[in-house]
Formats: C-alpha cells, sequence, structure tokens
C-alpha cells in the first residue's frame, strides 16, 4: 500500500517560507488562505516521492496509493480520537514540552537532536536576604535566571547544610527565592549551588513539582523574553538577553567569573535551532496502559523485528515511556475535533453538530473549535488499516488485515512503528503486521543522514541520479554500499 502523509512541521515551514518570499505574511492571510496555499503545495511537491518510488521499481499497488488527509482518512483519524478521548486516553494537561521557537509548536522527544556545543559556565553571586552573604550558582543559561524561583544544594552536601531553609534576593529581579536540598543535585557541579527554573528545565519541572515551587514562563513563543522579566529585558531575543543579563550581573559586581564548558544542548530536527523547555497547554495521550499489549505481543513472538537487535531497543522505549504530547500549534495537518462551549465547557465529537449533542447547545450559539492539530505519526500510527477502510468494516480490512510485512528505516522505530503497533492492537485487537524489517538509511559522504530539507538535497534526488547515471546504477550502488 504506496502513500504519503502531511508532514505537518516540515510542510508547513515550507509552505511559510515559500510564502515570506513572495512578501506574505502568514499570520496576515490567516488560517484558511494559508491552507490553501498548503493544498496548493501538496499538489505541485506531493507526488515527488511517489514518482522517486516507481522510478526505482519499487512494487507497490498503486490504485490504492493514499495520503493521510484525504476524506476517507480524515475520517477514521477523528473517528481514533473520539474513541480514545471517551475513553479517558486523552486528556489536557498545562506542562513543560520541548519547544521549537522556529515553528512556534511542541514537539515530541523523538524530534530533538543532541549536539555538543562548546559554551561557558557563568558563576553568579545571589545574595541572602538581610546578610552580607552570598551563594555562587553556575550555569550554562544566564537568561534563564530570571525565572528562577529557588536556589538547590544536596542534602548531604556539609559547605551548605546551614543554608537550607534560608532565602536569597534574585539578582535583577529581587524576588526572594529558598534555598532548598534536593537529592538531584550533584555537589561536584558547579560550586555544588545550582539555581531552579522550573518552567524552563526538565530537570528543575521536577524538582519544581517535588517542593511546590512557582512556575514562572519568562518567553514568548519565538523565544523572546516576555513581561515576567524586569522591563530593560523585555522583547529581547534569548541570546540578546543572555548577553544583557551577563552584563547587568558585571556591572552590579555579582558576576564571579566565566569558564569554557562544553555541553549536549537540544536541537529541534524540523526548526535546526536549540530547542526551549517551555511551559504550556497541550493535549497528551495515556501511554502506560496502551503499551503493555504492544511489549507483550513482541514477546510472544506474535511480532517479529529483523534485525532481532532492535527488539531490545523497542522493548526499552516503550518500558520507559511518557504519556505522549499529541497536540502541534500549527495549522496543516488533523485540527483537534474538541469543541468549546462559551461557558468553558468542551468535548470531542466528529463534528460540530454531534459537539452540540453531546453539550447541549442550540444552534445559534457559537462553538469554537480548538486551534490546534495533531501530532503528524498519530495519524500515520493508523496507517495499517486506516488504508483498508476501517473504522468501517470492509472487504479489504477483512481480507488483507492483519497484514504481513512492514518494511521501514530504523530510524522512525519509535515514532512510527511502536505506534502502529499500540493503535493496532487497541483500535482492532490484532497486530498490524507479523514482520518488520528495519532497513538501514542513505546518508552522504559525512554521514549525515540524507534529508529533503539539506541545502544540497537534489544532489541526493533519485531521480536526478538516474537522469545522470540511469535507474540500474543506483539501484546497484545501493545493494553493494554500506549503508547506516
Amino acid at each position: 500500500i504506496p502513500g504519503t502523509d502531511h508532514a505537518s512541521i516540515a510542510t508547513e515551514a515550507k509552505v511559510t517560507k515559500y510564502l515570506a518570499e513572495k512578501g506574505i505574511d502568514k499570520w496576515e492571510i490567516g488560517r484558511e488562505k494559508f491552507l490553501e496555499y498548503a493544498w496548493e503545495w501538496k499538489k505541485k511537491y506531493g507526488g515527488i516521492i511517489i514518482e522517486q518510488l516507481k522510478k526505482l521499481g519499487t512494487s507497490c499497488d498503486w490504485k490504492r496509493e493514499r495520503f493521510t488527509m484525504d476524506d476517507g482518512y480524515y475520517r477514521a483519524v477523528i473517528h481514533a480520537f473520539v474513541e480514545l478521548y471517551k475513553k479517558g486516553y486523552i486528556y489536557k494537561g498545562y506542562r513543560l514540552v520541548n519547544w521549537c521557537p522556529v515553528s512556534k509548536s511542541a514537539i515530541s522527544d523523538e524530534e530533538v537532536y543532541y549536539e555538543e556545543v562548546d559554551g561557558h559556565l557563568w558563576y553568579f553571586r545571589y545574595p541572602l536576604k538581610n546578610s552580607n552573604e552570598y551563594v555562587i550558582v553556575a550555569t550554562t543559561r544566564p537568561e534563564t535566571m530570571l525565572g528562577d524561583t529557588a536556589v538547590a544544594v544536596n542534602p548531604n552536601d556539609k559547605r551548605y547544610k546551614h543554608l537550607i531553609g534560608k532565602t536569597v534576593m534574585l539578582p535583577l529581579v529581587e524576588r526572594e527565592i529558598p534555598i532548598i536540598a534536593d537529592e538531584y543535585v550533584d555537589p561536584e557541579f558547579g560550586t555544588g549551588v545550582v539555581k531552579i527554573t522550573p518552567a524552563h528545565d526538565p530537570n528543575d519541572y521536577e524538582i519544581g513539582k517535588r517542593h511546590d515551587l512557582a512556575l514562572i514562563n519568562i518567553m514568548n513563543p519565538d523565544a523572546t523574553l516576555n513581561d515576567m522579566v524586569p522591563e530593560d529585558f523585555r522583547g529581547l531575543d534569548r541570546y540578546e538577553a543572555r548577553e544583557a543579563v551577563v552584563e547587568a550581573m558585571k556591572e552590579r559586581k555579582l558576576l564571579e567569573k566565566i569558564e569554557k564548558h562544553t555541553h549536549k544542548v537540544g536541537y529541534s530536527e524540523r526548526g535546526h535551532v536549540p530547542i526551549e523547555y517551555y511551559l504550556s497547554e497541550q493535549w497528551y495521550m495515556k501511554m502506560s496502559e496502551l503499551v503493555k499489549p504492544a511489549i507483550e505481543v513482541v514477546k510472544k513472538g506474535e511480532i517479529t523485528f529483523y534485525p532481532d537487535r532492535w527488539t531490545k531497543v523497542y522493548f526499552h522505549w516503550l518500558e520507559n515511556i511518557k504519556d505522549w504530547c499529541i497536540s502541534r500549534q500549527l495549522w496543516w495537518g488533523h485540527r483537534i475535533p474538541v469543541y468549546y462551549a462559551p461557558d468553558g465547557r468542551y468535548t470531542a465529537a466528529r463534528n460540530e453538530k454531534e459537539a452540540r449533542q453531546k453539550l447541549g447547545i442550540a444552534d445559534n450559539i457559537l462553538l469554537f473549535q480548538d486551534e490546534d492539530v495533531l501530532d503528524t505519526w498519530f495519524s500515520s500510527g493508523l496507517w495499517p488499516f486506516s488504508t483498508l477502510g476501517w473504522p468501517d468494516q470492509t472487504e479489504d480490512l477483512a481480507y488483507f488485515y492483519p497484514t504481513t510485512v512492514l518494511e521501514t528505516g530504523y530510524d522512525i522505530l519509535f515514532f512510527w512503528v511502536a505506534r502502529m503497533i499500540m493503535l493496532g492492537l487497541h483500535m482492532t485487537g490484532q497486530v498490524p503486521f507479523e514482520t518488520v524489517y528495519l532497513h538501514g538509511l542513505i546518508r552522504n559522504e559525512d554521514g549525515q543522514k540524507i534529508s529533503k530539507s539539506m541545502p544540497d538535497a537534489w544532489r541526493y534526488d533519485p531521480l536526478y541520479i538516474i537522469d545522470e547515471y540511469g535507474q540500474d546504477a543506483l539501484r546497484f550502488s545501493l545493494l553493494t554500499e554500506p549503508v547506516g
């Protein structure tokens, strides 16, 4: 069954850039007009992958080609969401997410890659309240200090036991914050005293929950600083704010020293910029129960992975899984089918008419649909059965499902394969396929995974290579050359 997904983040980024080059601002034209341009883009470029597959000689049932936003598929996605919501698997939560400042959207852990960066450790003095004493904290992100709500030490660190329970005055902000004790703090890192910014760091967020600390979000969606910081820093880009904070601390003689420091920084796979940890309200799917059958069927041998080494990787991921953030702050994609009444009540429904019935709302009262769209992988997770007519009990579904073999790249084992298994088992009661064959990735001469978003992606376009060297040469090279 050949087809393509709608790739929410990547497509929206491409269309936004295309419009910007024409002098058109996405936010000025609004959602409906933007989606018109997005569909035009899809018509123009959406078939390229299919043409590449055909020219390579891929054997597919081409008359069954599907797209994750075609009418029938859309119906399946909405049906799945409503059913999962009704059973309590989907809920709304306000918590820390990985945030891409370019797409201005939440992204999953799997969409974050890490690079070692040569940065710095800034050592700042935080004065104790009503005292000439101070503690020295080390940080790689000075701008986040404006959102600090505590300072932490290890409870077993004898150097600081006498300070636990006291307070410091947060420089520049002049907010009184407590000195707390938490086992997480590494006495060997920096000075053994760390600043705690629960709204902008995942570890600090957990510490904040344990100690009931305030959560102060100091950033706008584009990673500029918001009105929760002193006026001098408002509106500054995060890196401009970093320089301004360091300079301000230096002027106040509160900068102890600066050291060079190499550390890992998370980057957005699509935006190619450092992510922010951002406090926001999102839609989540509870995973604790959904993963159990997905683990069991592999243990029983009902689904087999080739090569076998990926079985352990699959188990490790599922056994340590967190609830899945399924909402994205985008326009291109399946809009979340949740409708809000003026009194604040809301419900998931297949359409507005059904929502009115569920909420008991008259036709003359406005309902508002949720602005967010679903993570692309939510709809892709339904692929094995939605392409066969589900949720209707079609002849194709009865004859072809469960399917036999899934063949895909190992890099989407978590994105796609695991989610198809979980959703397939939950929605149909059957495994979606019996065998998963995970192949390697085609990489360039520098070992990078080839991506359509690369500046020189045309060099690796199968259609270009076939025109230059022929189909047989390309297929032979892929068979003989080692891939990642």
